[in-house]
């Protein structure tokens, strides 16, 4: 039998030691945050490009009007924090003084200082932290001392937790509630998989969580302080021996792809349709974001069309060097394109099958296109609004000249487009559908027999009871 939970002191009041991942763009809003404060949890608005609605209550679309890529940037500064208050509001008034709710950016996303500061400038009182990770933000502390809210930093490893602390966290030792460590080959959406990490090579979360415990003890953290298991957990009967485990100390679990499917969730009925199909082994971790991050999403057709992308790819020189002996005579304007003889065949094939575009990459390669993909790639790019600090697909950049200085990459694609579509209807066959890899058991548990929806009132319930 589960043995069950305790309540935790958190926000002033006594909540359960379940948090609502926070899932960006508009997956997660005031309607599932609100009831998951309701239902005793920790809630999450997502903050990253919220949903404003007019005076009907109808979504207010996030149409750029500006000519430059920095003007549009302004205006999705402005979006994004009247969106976030917005959701804040009606979050809090759903929860009804229940449970807490918190706020999550991405530390990458464009404009996270001052998208911060606008939020919680005008929601004082209101939230209750902030968690923010995809990236080291180092200044998370700093500014959620500023309006006297906790933080939960997100973390992959102990060594990026140190690195945090000893550069900025210990000045704000008090007010950091919880370390949130987020399993990088089990979690939805980006993650920080580092270089010296295979992708392919998942490690059991136990070790790296009690690493992160260890590391937390010999800085001087708290105990008091949680850590937020974040990744990978459905049923909390398979996590019982780390409740109440000193070697881990105190402990939370984060639900991000369960509370999908609830009726309070905001995502389209499409979008829940297709959580039902899912197998095992159809969440790729994949690296086609612009952020450069890896990420974990469904391998729909969207995301099968990046990989197919990536390998119609060839490398090239500008002249005859080494193997590269054979003149490309497809796909490009120009002679100084020199590739193998064995490239320039396949090339000649995809050229063939309709793929006769190639685009430059940074890497020096070409990836091979249809002229209605190549199109779409220069809208896209032409498009930028600055949602990223760093954009590989683009290459801007939130500072400075606007400029990463590298070129833009075609084997990604523009994020802002892909989430907000799918997060407000369009096909999710042509977008990115952010899910977690344990998400195939919307398809095996009996709670969601017979095409069952729970309200997230039913879900906290019966992920208390172990199930």
């Amino acid at each position: 039998m589960f043995k069950g939970l305790k309540p935790i002191v958190y926000g002033g009041r006594e909540v359960w030691p379940l948090i609502e991942g926070g899932k960006g763009v508009s997956a997660t809003n005031h309607a599932s945050s609100g009831a998951w404060a309701a239902a005793g949890g920790i809630g999450t608005v997502s903050a990253v490009n919220a949903d404003s609605y007019d005076d009907d209550g109808n979504v207010i679309p996030q149409i750029y009007h500006g000519r430059t890529r920095g003007d549009r940037h302004e205006e999705l500064i402005r979006y994004a924090i009247a969106g976030g208050v917005e959701q804040v509001r009606r979050a809090y008034e759903i929860a009804g003084g229940n449970g807490a709710i918190n706020i999550n950016v991405l530390w990458e996303m464009g404009g996270a200082q001052p998208i911060l500061h606008g939020i919680l400038e005008q929601t004082r009182g209101m939230v209750a932290g902030v968690t923010c990770g995809a990236g080291m933000p180092y200044k998370l502390s700093e500014i959620a001392a500023q309006y006297n809210v906790s933080y939960l930093p997100i973390v992959s490893s102990a060594r990026a937790f140190r690195a945090l602390w000893k550069r900025a966290y210990h000045k704000y030792a008090g007010l950091m509630a919880a370390v949130v460590y987020e399993d990088p080959w089990l979690a939805g959406g980006h993650n920080g998989l580092s270089n010296a990490e295979d992708p392919r090579v998942p490690q059991d979360p136990y070790p790296r969580v009690k690493a992160l415990r260890e590391t937390m003890r010999a800085e001087g953290v708290s105990e008091d302080v949680q850590i937020v298991m974040a990744g990978g957990v459905w049923y909390l009967r398979d996590w019982e021996n780390w409740i109440d485990n000193p070697e881990l100390g105190a402990i939370s679990f984060q639900f991000g792809t369960r509370p999908l499917l609830t009726q309070e969730s905001p995502i389209p009925q499409g979008w829940k349709d297709e959580l039902t199909k899912i197998q095992p082994g159809d969440v790729l971790l994949h690296k086609f974001s612009p952020t450069g991050f890896y990420s974990s999403a469904v391998r729909n057709p969207f995301l099968r069309s990046l990989e197919a992308r990536s390998e119609r790819q060839i490398p090239f020189s500008t002249e005859m060097a080494g193997e590269h002996t054979a003149q490309l005579d497809c796909g490009v304007k120009g002679k100084n394109f020199w590739v193998t003889p064995e490239d320039l065949q396949r090339a000649r094939r995809w050229d063939a099958q309709g793929f006769t575009t190639a685009l430059k990459t940074p890497d020096n390669t070409l990836v091979f296109c249809t002229p209605d993909e190549r199109a779409e790639i220069r809208k896209d790019q032409a498009d930028c609004m600055g949602c990223l600090s760093h954009c590989g697909f683009s290459a801007w950049k939130d500072h400075d000249n606007f400029s990463t200085g590298y070129l833009a990459d075609p084997r990604s694609f523009c994020i802002q487009k892909a989430l907000q579509n799918i997060a407000h209807g369009e096909d999710v066959d042509k977008n990115l559908m952010f899910a977690g890899h344990a998400a195939y058991n919307f398809g095996t548990d009996p709670f969601y027999s017979n095409g069952f929806v729970p309200t997230v009132k039913q879900l906290v319930d019966r992920i208390l009871t172990g199930d």
